[in-house]
């Protein structure tokens, strides 16, 4: 039976555990044995972005050695996977890691992108008979370059009807730091993306990044929506009509 290492980022572990619990749930059903190693912390990517490359840089090479003997890993956000992949080779670069940190890059894959071009499941048998929009989070589709995957996997759901909002592409506005040091500006671009997820008539906007799905979910909720915000982990984990409707009723992962 394969084996990957599951890598759980910050948001998820202290904001949305279940979307990491359905993450699991479904590598299980279509046959894979699962390792998490319990002394994973950040990945540093907040401090990368804010400018405190030391600190990141502490974090990066203890993430490294952590996940040194992993096969494959496998993580539910776009923007945690692209600083592992895309960032570190760059963080460690005058560093004994550096080697390491490319290869290791080569073997971490966000959710979608391994059932697709690893695992090859586009369909792993989930069941959730709800119309869905997709947003495409920002380091998903511009770092990693991943656009087709989760739609063909949401294409494959039992009694899914995926449409496209408009400017699905345009970021949300959350952008980790940004939303905290900008909070007007990311709040007018989250009200852009809410608004457009509405004009869609989608019941679940869904994406690959929690943190987006965070943003996205308070002001649609603020504003009194009917639309409601889901990751791409927990409609696959769906398997049952009545299990959908209460598990998707809890936002982007919440638990209730």
């Amino acid at each position: 039976m394969p084996r990957a290492a599951i890598f759980i980022p910050c948001f998820v572990d202290q904001l949305t555990p279940k979307v990491g619990l359905d993450m699991a749930r479904v590598l299980r059903r279509i046959g894979y044995d699962l390792d998490y190693p319990e002394a994973q912390t950040c990945c540093g990517q907040p401090g990368f972005n804010s400018g405190y490359w030391e600190e990141a840089r502490a974090l990066a090479k203890r993430f490294v050695q952590i996940f040194r003997s992993a096969e494959l890993v496998v993580c539910p956000s776009g923007s945690c996977t692209t600083m592992v992949r895309v960032f570190y080779p760059e963080l460690l670069a005058e560093t004994e890691f550096y080697q390491e940190a490319v290869a290791l890059g080569l073997r971490v894959f966000e959710f979608s992108e391994f059932l697709v071009k690893v695992a090859k499941r586009a369909d792993v048998d989930a069941i959730f008979p709800h119309r869905v929009a997709f947003h495409d989070a920002c380091h998903s589709l511009r770092e990693l370059h991943l656009k087709n995957e989760p739609r063909e996997l949401l294409r494959n759901v039992k009694g899914l009807e995926l449409v496209e909002m408009p400017s699905s592409e345009e970021c949300c506005g959350f952008g980790g730091t940004f939303s905290t040091k900008f909070p007007m500006i990311a709040s007018a671009m989250g009200a852009t993306k809410a608004g457009n997820a509405e004009a869609s008539g989608a019941e679940f906007v869904a994406s690959t990044d929690p943190s987006c799905l965070l943003h996205i979910d308070g002001i649609l909720r603020r504003n009194s929506s009917r639309v409601r915000a889901i990751h791409l982990a927990s409609i696959l984990a769906q398997t049952g009509a009545n299990e959908d409707s209460r598990e998707a009723s809890g936002g982007p992962g919440k638990p209730r």
